[in-house]
């Protein structure tokens, strides 16, 4: 069984094409036009063992909003999709990554209900020509559309890429935890019988 979708979502304001294997080994072929968010995905998929391809064009001239926005929405989409009837899985995910001196936790439940608890104080409001407020409304749009909990925290940290990037792996791993299958789970992990 492969679990993997491929999706494509056209707007006035950005065209994108996703494809995702949650069962991949990290292999990555990635370009939105926003560097910073190229990177991220590039280490998303690393550390969660997800094959991930992306082809994104926005109107980035106006600024990177709508494009990493859509871009969260269609991840969130083919995640949703990937899983289908959600049978097997572990549906819970933790992950506390270190990097240098940042700590970043990201806890997760494939409930089939959106919720972003976004607990991350940056200390600046750009990385390069990246606004990092950017990186809630990219965690926000993934949330809504793969339907479930997704609590965002940094421990600690001072370097806002450091911040931003454990952030990322942090939610890869807690991504592959919670859509990794269990032989012990019966139809899916609920009791009612549904997620």
């Amino acid at each position: 069984m492969t679990r993997s979708a491929e999706i494509e979502r056209s707007t006035d304001e950005t065209r994108i094409k996703l494809s995702l294997n949650l069962d991949g080994s990290g292999k990555t072929a990635i370009s939105s036009s926003v560097a910073f968010l190229d990177h991220m995905l590039n280490l998303f998929a690393r550390h969660g063992l997800f094959d991930l391809v992306v082809e994104a064009n926005g109107d980035i001239d106006i600024d990177f909003h709508h494009t990493v926005e859509d871009i969260g929405i269609v991840l969130g989409t083919a995640v949703r999709q990937a899983l289908g009837d959600k049978q097997g899985i572990r549906r819970y995910g933790f992950a506390r990554v270190p990097m240098d001196e940042t700590l970043a936790e990201v806890t997760l439940d494939i409930s089939g209900r959106p919720y972003l608890v976004y607990q991350v104080e940056l200390p600046k409001v750009k990385v390069g020509n990246f606004d990092t407020e950017l990186a809630r409304e990219f965690f926000q749009a993934f949330s809504n559309n793969c339907g479930c909990n997704l609590h965002i925290s940094l421990l600690y940290g001072d370097n806002v890429h450091h911040i931003i990037e454990a952030c990322f792996k942090a939610f890869a791993r807690a991504l592959d935890e919670a859509t990794r299958l269990d032989q012990r789970v019966s139809g899916v992990l609920s009791t009612k019988g549904v997620l």
